[in-house]
């Protein structure tokens, strides 16, 4: 039963609601009834500025890379509960059982995940997030791009069993499909853009 019961605690994990909990603690409002409607630090930025996006980052970050080290430990590496438990901890966080199953979007709690999983690829992926951002401005195309990228890097650099493989493709898939409302904004050209600096 240990599989079950980690993969239970990293959906739990995931679903805290730490940019929620922010935001309704400095400003006693409901972070989903503005900017996005999302959790995640970037309607957090919106709201409490870079101080509110880091602290929310950080802490969405970590449930993902937990609920991989947490499922690696007890499973003793089992690659089956340790990709079930990376997908468990990015959909909590999508659809936390606290707040009615809306969330944010899943990136930094993937970015956690994706980094649990395998180092080099995850550099490899930022890398590609921070190009793309900075060509084009859109945090929502990198986010994207990123997360469909990683799967692909994993299995290039790492060549891992083929459940952490499907585990990492499902944890991109959840990514990418929770930034569906971005996707046809890119697409008719309504999309917020980065401001450039100066």
């Amino acid at each position: 039963m240990t599989g079950p019961l980690v993969t239970a605690a990293a959906y739990l994990l995931g679903s805290i609601p730490f940019g929620y909990l922010i935001v309704r603690w400095r400003k006693g409002i409901d972070v989903r009834t503005t900017g996005s409607g999302a959790t995640g630090a970037t309607n957090v930025m919106r709201n409490l500025g870079m101080a509110g996006f880091l602290a929310t980052f950080a802490l969405d970050f970590g449930k993902g890379l937990g609920a991989v080290l947490l499922a690696s430990r007890m499973t003793g590496g089992d690659p089956g509960w340790v990709a079930a438990s990376a997908v468990a901890a990015i959909a909590g966080h999508i659809f936390p059982v606290w707040l009615g199953f809306r969330g944010g979007k899943g990136v930094a709690t993937g970015v956690g995940v994706f980094l649990g999983l395998a180092p080099i690829p995850m550099a490899l992926v930022l890398v590609i997030f921070a190009a793309l951002v900075a060509a084009f401005r859109y945090i929502s195309l990198g986010s994207i791009v990123a997360a469909a990228a990683f799967p692909l890097l994993f299995y290039a650099f790492d060549h891992p069993p083929a459940a952490l493989v499907a585990g990492s493709a499902g944890a991109a898939v959840l990514v990418i499909a929770s930034h569906h409302a971005n996707v046809r904004r890119l697409l008719n050209g309504t999309e917020s853009k980065v401001a450039r600096r100066g």
